[in-house]
């Protein structure tokens, strides 16, 4: 931790994190894990800041788990002084990273027309709940709404006979993710025209663009062929099994795997069933077919059903429970959760990189900061804005790593 110079594939990328919350710092996590300098702009104010600690106020695990890799600037941008001290930090980078709303990024002055006039090279990323030229454009939005406005309520509906949110903040962690590639496509544009651009994205038309993959279903056609929703998803079968000694998930995938699966639960006769001994399953017997299989998994142990998928090619996983995520073999081997040593929180666990570079791998080279702990080391370094002139192949990574 003490080595703080970048090493991964994005070595020499600056990136400016102006969101709170958790999509925009998410997505600036990621960039900055895989070896950007991310800065983070903010105010005490951050929501994300507030609610259980442990040493410091606002250094709660929501906080502790987006924003590790980042320099943590505190910069009032209400006020004309601070406002510009963060308009020459802007200037230095290559790629900012937003979630304001659009009246508030006009009030501040931080609009993409604003800034690229004297930054032609910038990626601009704004984050928001729907799009700039909806109706709904400074409409407050949360992960709950999005999921909602989505359509991702309604699944939930049509599967579980409730219409409740997912249990896990999908629609921010999945827009962040998408702010992370469209940067990233962003920036090979810029390095072969020198020339960046403006990214929107919307969190509701992320959601269902994403939600419609499957869901579409039927009405992919513009004479539907049947209705919406994907039968294998929707089914209240579609769930996790008890084992003899536990859960799993157990999921025959084709014909052969349910014959097999059957033959292994001593069920021959659910083997020579017509419905898994044809070329393919059809998903109208989608719901028989998991409540079959709900029936045969308590005849064996979680290990014993691992072996007979293992043998088989039948999809299996035992249920990870969070509790015990830190002992799991799989967690463990593969360093998707790791101890360190925070300087004012102690030892905390932090969450391991899940993608492997070969020959640029990522790393963790800073904790999540105090609220403005870098302000002065970050705003020392500031150097005179780039020239305005016509835009230039030379982007800020490129001049700063010359200069090194």
């Amino acid at each position: 931790m003490a080595d703080t110079h970048s090493s991964g594939p994005l070595d020499g990328v600056r990136v400016i994190d102006l969101s709170t919350v958790v999509m925009g710092p998410y997505a600036a996590q990621i960039l900055g894990d895989l070896g950007a300098d991310v800065i983070k702009i903010e105010s005490p104010a951050d929501s994300l800041r507030v609610g259980q600690y442990r040493n410091t106020p606002g250094m709660t695990p929501l906080h502790l788990n987006v924003n590790r890799n980042k320099r943590s600037v505190s910069l009032d941008l209400k006020d004309e002084a601070e406002h510009a001290r963060a308009l020459e930090l802007i200037h230095t980078a290559d790629v900012l990273i937003t979630n304001m709303r659009p009246r508030a990024l006009a009030r501040l002055r931080l609009t993409y027309e604003d800034l690229a006039p004297a930054d032609p090279g910038l990626v601009y990323a704004h984050a928001a709940g729907f799009r700039g030229d909806s109706d709904r454009a400074d409409a407050a939005a949360y992960d709950e709404t999005v999921q909602a406005a989505s359509g991702l309520v309604d699944i939930a509906d049509r599967a579980l006979g409730t219409p409740r949110y997912l249990p896990s903040i999908l629609a921010d962690k999945i827009s962040g993710l998408t702010i992370v590639y469209s940067v990233l496509a962003a920036l090979v544009h810029r390095d072969r025209t020198g020339h960046g651009q403006q990214i929107e994205i919307p969190m509701t038309d992320t959601l269902i663009a994403f939600n419609l993959v499957e869901h579409l279903a039927g009405h992919t056609f513009e004479t539907a062929t049947g209705p919406t929703g994907y039968p294998r998803s929707l089914s209240e079968q579609h769930k996790a099994r008890p084992t003899k000694d536990g859960l799993a998930a157990v999921l025959p995938y084709t014909p052969h795997n349910y014959r097999d699966f059957f033959a292994a639960a001593g069920r021959p006769d659910l083997a020579a069933d017509p419905r898994v001994n044809g070329p393919t399953l059809d998903t109208a017997d989608a719901d028989d077919l998991f409540a079959l299989v709900g029936e045969c998994t308590p005849a064996l142990t979680t290990a014993e059903w691992a072996e007979v998928c293992a043998k088989h090619s039948i999809p299996m996983s035992p249920v990870l429970e969070l509790e015990h995520a830190h002992e799991d073999p799989y967690v463990r081997d593969g360093h998707l959760l790791e101890t360190f040593a925070h300087p004012t929180e102690g030892p905390l666990r932090t969450i391991g990189i899940p993608v492997r570079f070969s020959a640029t791998p990522g790393s963790i080279r800073r904790l999540a900061p105090v609220p403005g702990q870098d302000t002065a080391e970050v705003l020392a370094e500031l150097v005179p804005r780039r020239a305005t002139s016509a835009p230039s192949r030379t982007s800020p990574a490129a001049a700063r790593t010359a200069s090194r």
